[in-house]
């Protein structure tokens, strides 16, 4: 342990001082190493997809999951994708110097607060390529450097993928250090980047429970907690027939195993096509885990018993990141708000209703990062919301919460300009 803490301690001392030098690189410097990165991507996407696939024939031998494996796999089309994704973040404006708040005190002092790197940030992660390549790009274009611990199921692709990028933004005058990751050393890499409190300014868990509960429980360095989705879907007595289907379908099936997909469902007891609701996601080889009163309307719209599970006390709170969904039937917008309070993740809830009233009600009645009105839940997402590549969705209250951007990943300088002044 004592060789990998000061290995661990040695990179994260090379990248603070890689962050010192993106501190003051320009616009123009960091899109340039962003573009080289992009066209490496392109140009090496057989290596890596030589890489991967080693990866993911490991992860079916080992029994990961249908969603674990999906998140795992790169093809030509999702490199050309994250490629296209870095190019977008070129386009994006530099949040570094913004002028969040200024003004001019009485006294004649000019006060501005504005927008500068974090300097060195952790991301601990898993069965998530992708996630290399947004976290060390997000990272670099608002200054900051990065430390990744990508996992033992991405071993080899993320090699690949950490090289090359470190090939790239030195191509382009950045200092390679300012992409580095931990993987050699495992899981006592990451815990000693929980450990490196003084050498990480801020550390970011993607992942299961498991894994983000882990970080937050156990480390010293500040941590902004994301990812978990326990997402509701609430159709309210007044709901669009086809309104409510067409959200319900797209929030379940549109991408199973990420977290913003809808793993509960709740309809209102005097929504009169709640039937078709369910029948239609069974259609779409969904199994639904419901209570009394939704098995009763499953079992009247047809849907085939091998869909229906009786739903248990546990089913309320899982993530199921798969082709089963949560059902329950609540009596009116309060009693949907108080299942959700009690087990929502606090990521994402939707409202489907024509109701402007019950709208506003449920807005302010719920306690997440992202509430949907009339839309599905799939939208919180940072390219969604225009904000360009996320490096993951926060759902605490400091700092951070919702899709993180470029602007989540600066902090704030006090820039205070006198004329002599003294106190």
């Amino acid at each position: 342990m004592t060789n990998t803490r000061e290995a661990v301690q040695e990179l994260a001392t090379m990248a603070r001082g890689a962050a010192r030098v993106l501190r003051s690189s320009s616009t123009t410097e960091k899109n340039a190493a962003l573009a080289a990165i992009a066209t490496l991507l392109e140009e090496r996407s057989t290596e890596i997809i030589d890489a991967n696939g080693r990866d993911v024939a490991r992860g079916v031998k080992d029994g990961l999951t249908e969603a674990l494996i999906d998140r795992l796999t790169l093809d030509q089309q999702r490199i050309a994708g994250i490629a296209e994704a870095v190019r977008q973040l070129i386009a994006l404006p530099d949040p570094v110097g913004e002028v969040v708040a200024g003004s001019t005190l009485p006294n004649g002092l000019t006060v501005r607060n504005i927008r500068v790197p974090m300097g060195v940030i952790g991301m601990i992660y898993e069965a998530r390529p992708n996630v290399t390549v947004d976290a060390a790009c997000l990272a670099l274009k608002a200054g900051n450097a990065v430390l990744l611990r990508g996992g033992s199921a991405a071993e080899h692709t993320n090699e690949v993928l950490v090289g090359l990028m470190r090939e790239a933004i030195a191509s382009a005058g950045i200092p390679a250090d300012a992409i580095a990751s931990v993987d050699e050393w495992g899981r006592e890499g990451a815990t000693e980047l929980m450990a490196a409190r003084g050498y990480i300014d801020l550390l970011i868990p993607r992942g299961g429970a498991g894994l983000i509960q882990s970080v937050v429980t156990n480390s010293t360095v500040p941590v902004i907690e994301t990812g978990v989705g326990n997402c509701h879907v609430f159709i309210n007595s007044d709901a669009d027939r086809d309104r409510a289907v067409a959200i319900a379908v797209n929030a379940k099936t549109h991408r199973t195993g990420v977290c913003n997909a809808a793993e509960t469902l709740l309809l209102h007891e005097n929504f009169d096509h709640a039937g078709e609701v369910l029948a239609a996601l069974a259609d779409r080889g969904v199994t639904l885990h419901v209570d009394d009163a939704a098995k009763a309307l499953a079992e009247r719209a047809g849907v085939s018993r091998d869909r229906i599970v009786d739903a248990t006390d546990e089913d309320w709170d899982r993530e199921y990141l798969s082709l089963d969904l949560a059902v329950a039937v609540v009596a009116s917008v309060d009693e949907a708000l108080a299942h959700i309070a009690a087990h929502s993740s606090g990521h994402t809830e939707a409202i489907v209703t024509d109701s402007v009233a019950d709208t506003n009600r449920f807005v302010a009645g719920v306690d997440s990062a992202a509430v949907m009105v009339n839309a599905s839940t799939r939208f919180t997402d940072g390219g969604e919301l225009g904000l360009g590549a996320e490096i993951g969705i926060s759902t605490q209250k400091l700092h951070a919460r919702g899709p993180m951007g470029l602007a989540e990943l600066t902090t704030t300088t006090w820039v205070v300009e006198g004329a002599g002044h003294v106190r």
